[in-house]
């Protein structure tokens, strides 16, 4: 495997797909399985919950008789925001890592390979440890959404030779503005007041543990906005991950649609840091192993992998939970606790291969 990605071809090939007839049933299937994992989660927890309570309290939202106010704190105040939150936090970090392996040609791409989520921490770091935007609440999304901007345009500029975004290039460029943006943070943190530093962290690793319904509104929009998005190019990122020159020939713009999709990518990636922190892994893993079941193609491929992101996220929080309670853990120690020894079996795998 090559950092270009002249491997994805190979792990295109080996893949064993889903046929056409048994996806829609496996897509059904993939959202049963998010609908039943978030009922349990909304129900574990330290504080005790049957499933007719969770029901109960869902039905009293939506018209039935009142609950107990405690009951619906924890519920509904609590744990069904915080659920929201991690199952839009594994979709968008999974959409975005799957755009991104199809725009670079590499199937071991992630939403942090352009330096885009160190921008993103950044932006959010600096805002939390100093006095701007105190008494915002859209201060760090903003400043996360600008630092992962910034980050993007530095890897345009840099990634490109005779005027062409050069996929090689850019992931190189990345990496660089990934490792000075991660110094710039960590001289931000030491710079902090050190009453800062443990809620820094803790958010660095990646927590929805402060979620609240006024959380929802950006993340949600934003996340469904460039989903639906998504899935109107998905035609394209198939052309795309193919090749620059095979794009042109079915009549892609090649430089507009990369463009959009390096932007929604980015936009994706800022708003999942700015609500979850950096949570590491998830747009490697899910993407890649998503596309050993269905296959490449992006109409399904999309779609799917957002189903499954957004499963794996919230099985994650429900882990952070209760692995060690009544404290949690980060989202980032589980999540690569998991993706570390998937991407050596990647690397197992595709090296046995080509040897």
């Amino acid at each position: 495997m090559t950092l270009t990605g002249e491997a994805a071809p190979d792990a295109q090939t080996r893949s064993h797909p889903v046929d056409s007839r048994r996806y829609v049933p496996f897509l059904v299937v993939t959202t049963v399985c998010l609908a039943s994992v978030s009922v349990v989660a909304v129900w574990s927890g330290a504080a005790s919950v049957s499933v007719g309570d969770v029901f109960a309290v869902l039905y009293a939202h939506v018209g039935g008789p009142p609950v107990d106010p405690l009951l619906d704190r924890i519920v509904w105040g609590l744990r069904v925001p915080r659920i929201l939150i991690a199952a839009m936090a594994g979709a968008g970090l999974s959409l975005a890592g799957a755009v991104l392996q199809a725009l670079v040609r590499n199937p071991i791409a992630d939403p942090y390979i352009l330096g885009v989520g160190s921008g993103a921490s950044f932006g959010a770091v600096l805002i939390m440890t100093t006095s701007v935007g105190t008494g915002l609440s859209i201060g760090v999304p903003v400043a996360a959404f600008l630092g992962a901007m910034v980050s993007l345009i530095a890897v345009l500029v840099l990634g490109r030779r005779e005027g062409m975004l050069v996929p090689l290039r850019m992931v190189l460029a990345g990496v660089a503005i990934g490792y000075l943006l991660s110094a710039a943070t960590s001289f931000v943190q030491l710079r902090a007041d050190p009453s800062q530093l443990s809620g820094v962290l803790f958010w660095l690793l990646g927590s929805v543990s402060g979620a609240s319904w006024s959380d929802l509104g950006i993340p949600a929009a934003v996340i469904t906005v460039c989903a639906g998005v998504l899935l109107t190019q998905s035609r394209q990122l198939n052309a795309l991950a193919m090749g620059d020159e095979s794009a042109q020939s079915v009549g892609v713009d090649v430089r507009r649609t990369r463009l959009l999709l390096l932007v929604i990518a980015s936009l994706l990636t800022a708003v999942v840091v700015a609500v979850a922190g950096g949570i590491g892994f998830v747009g490697l893993l899910v993407p890649h192993a998503v596309r050993l079941v269905v296959g490449s193609d992006h109409r399904k491929l999309l779609p799917t992998t957002a189903l499954v992101g957004a499963t794996f996220l919230v099985i994650v929080d429900l882990a952070a939970r209760m692995l060690d309670a009544p404290n949690e853990l980060p989202l980032g120690i589980i999540t690569a606790g998991l993706g570390a020894p998937f991407f050596l079996w990647l690397l197992r795998r595709d090296g046995g291969t080509q040897s």
